[in-house]
């Protein structure tokens, strides 16, 4: 290990209120003489002034060549954002969670006290796929980007007609309000809440989940990796349509617009710190109580 490297402490301003418990992170790390370098992320509009009392706050890139972790408090969105920033230096993502259900994360609020061992080096790292998007119009590919979790195409109020395809050749056609090309790792998210299978996240696949298809055809599929695969947005109903890549900002996409998914050279590095597997983990967030 590296003691030189610092520590990136990258935290929602709007999920830890007042910076308080990425305070108490800063003084786990103080008493192991471990460098943090605070970098917060600010939603529109949120006053900066007095929650950043005694913080001096740095910008996560700028921090980025010189890290040996990121830790992330807020949602799993969160840890998305900062996974599209940490993919190409490979800086591994520890992340805690202050949002929803938190697949993505590894720590709850009442675990820091694993900051300790992180501190210390004794944690394990954990890849995950991602997958790169182009979105090709008139034979020009105008839009591109990567994600962890997942492209998602949908319809403006109104069905959509969507053929896929996998290495070109024909998965299925159908009306309906759009579909997800997931990684394993975005099973979880939008994919499963559109009736797509639950996939190990540590797994190499692309999931296709269709959204309301009005088709019996039309059903969810894991195909491996190195599948290439393309959505195209049909002709004959000139709806509007948006995709969207890990939840970010809606690209307009127009009939005859094809879309490209397939496995990134990119990937995210993970820090684990627990023995809780997988299947105890989507026991906990999802499981029954009795």
């Amino acid at each position: 290990m590296d003691t030189q490297k610092s520590i990136v402490l990258y935290s929602n301003a709007e999920r830890d209120i007042g910076f308080s418990l990425t305070r108490r992170v800063v003084e786990i790390l103080d008493k192991h003489c471990r460098r943090s370098v605070f970098c917060p992320v600010f939603d529109n509009g949120y006053s900066t002034e007095e929650s950043l009392s005694g913080l001096e706050a740095a910008v996560l890139e700028d921090e980025l060549p010189f890290a040996e972790m990121i830790i992330t408090f807020g949602g799993d969105g969160t840890i998305l954002q900062a996974a599209r920033a940490a993919a190409d230096p490979g800086v591994p993502i520890l992340g805690i969670n202050l949002g929803g259900k938190g697949f993505i994360a590894e720590l709850e609020p009442e675990e820091i006290s694993r900051i300790n061992s992180a501190a210390a080096g004794e944690y394990e790292i954990e890849s995950r796929m991602m997958m790169d998007v182009e979105v090709i119009r008139d034979g020009v590919t105008f839009y591109r980007d990567f994600a962890l979790n997942d492209m998602v195409i949908r319809g403006r109020n109104k069905v959509i007609e969507l053929m896929l395809l996998g290495d070109g050749q024909r998965i299925m056609s159908f009306s309906g309000d759009g579909a997800v090309v997931a990684t394993p790792t975005g099973s979880t998210a939008y994919s499963m809440a559109a009736g797509g299978p639950i996939v190990e996240p540590a797994a190499q696949n692309i999931i296709v989940t269709p959204i309301c298809a009005h088709a019996l055809e039309a059903k969810p599929f894991i195909l491996v990796s190195d599948r290439r695969v393309t959505v195209e947005l049909g002709q004959k109903k000139h709806n509007p349509a948006f995709m969207s890549v890990d939840g970010g900002e809606h690209i307009n996409i127009q009939s005859g617009d094809v879309v490209n998914v397939c496995k990134s050279e990119k990937f995210t590095r993970l820090v684990r710190l627990s023995t809780r597997s997988f299947y105890k983990k989507v026991s906990d967030k999802l499981g029954e109580r009795f």
